[in-house]
């Protein structure tokens, strides 16, 4: 090869190296930071394609979106002098883009290993030291991973502002072997209670229903002997009624029938007032005796006629002069 085409070779590889080394890459979710010489720099980059001096250079990507950090096998040592181990601890935490230059320049690209993994050890180590066993593996293991979260976020606010907290997850400690099986052997005495205490339950709330199943027959039965009570006491009432409607139509009858016989006989009389004249009288009385078909003569009448000396006198006169005329 000619020296000049291996100059040409030379000079491209180089230049390939150059910017091989000098273009990277920032990943979404990510910020770049620089370092040249060791110093910080003050600049920092969003994400994609970035070009930056090679060999003087370098950069890091800092993660601005969740992330979990994981805290494994942490020891803890309770007021009673017991030592536990938490096998894990998550802490789900998140960088605001704006503080990544400050937070990285205080605490280096690796802030979570001071901020969170150090200051996990710490908070559980001063939880545990002021508890017992039982408050910190039964009692109060609910409220750990808020006791944590809240510790943590109050000396982020201090120490590392754009730094936030978003959940803590702690597991369950591991104990001694032997305080272990006696846990068990207390939450299986507790089980037993428990279902003791239910089956009790059960009875009483069956003797319950009972109860008020026979309180709710008994009620139906009143309720029933109620209403037919006053089924009956309607049906008194409504004979009693009609009873009175029959009385006072019956009275009401009478008195109608009375009223109208009253005004028959005042009729009669009003009319006999006026039809019983002397003339009407004197008629009578020459009809009655005009009917008579026996005339006795004499000066002694039979004394079955004495009350009707008057007319048989009257009549005898009639004939007389009735004689009186006819003889020669």
């Amino acid at each position: 090869m000619p020296p000049a085409l291996t100059f040409l070779a030379i000079v491209f590889a180089f230049m390939g190296i150059i910017l091989n080394f000098s273009i990277h890459k920032i990943e979404e979710g990510h910020v770049g930071v620089y370092y040249r010489g060791g110093a910080l720099l003050t600049s920092t980059s969003n994400p994609g394609y970035h070009f930056m001096l090679p060999l003087l250079t370098s950069f890091r990507s800092v993660q601005t979106t969740l992330q979990t950090d994981e805290v494994k096998n942490v020891p803890c040592g309770t007021s009673g002098g017991v030592i536990i181990y938490f096998d894990r601890i998550e802490v789900v935490n998140q960088l605001d883009s704006q503080a990544v230059y400050e937070t990285v320049k205080n605490y280096t690209a690796d802030y979570d290993r001071t901020l969170i993994y150090n200051k996990i050890h710490h908070e559980l180590n001063q939880f545990c030291s002021v508890h017992n066993l039982q408050e910190v593996y039964i009692n109060l293991f609910d409220q750990i991973d808020e006791n944590l979260k809240k510790a943590l976020q109050e000396d982020l606010n201090d120490m590392a502002p754009g730094l936030y907290v978003r959940s803590v997850r702690v597991t369950k400690p591991k104990i001694p072997e032997q305080i272990r099986k006696n846990y068990e052997m207390m939450e299986a005495e507790k089980t037993k209670l428990l279902i003791v205490n239910e089956k009790q339950k059960v009875v009483e709330k069956e003797a319950e229903t009972d109860r008020k199943r026979a309180l709710i027959e008994a009620e139906k039965i009143a309720q029933v002997a109620k209403i037919q009570w006053q089924q009956k006491i309607m049906e008194k009432e409504s004979e009693q009624k009609i009873a009175e409607i029959e009385d006072l139509t019956h009275l009401a009858r009478e008195k109608a029938r009375a009223d109208a016989e009253f005004y028959k006989a005042a009729k009669e009389a009003e009319s006999n007032r006026v039809r019983l004249t002397p003339e009407y009288l004197e008629m009578i009385r020459y009809q009655a005796i005009a009917g008579n078909s026996k005339i006795y003569f004499g000066k002694d009448i039979p004394d079955m006629f004495m009350g009707y000396e008057p007319l048989v006198e009257d009549s005898l006169r009639t004939s007389q002069k009735s004689i009186s005329k006819n003889s020669p």
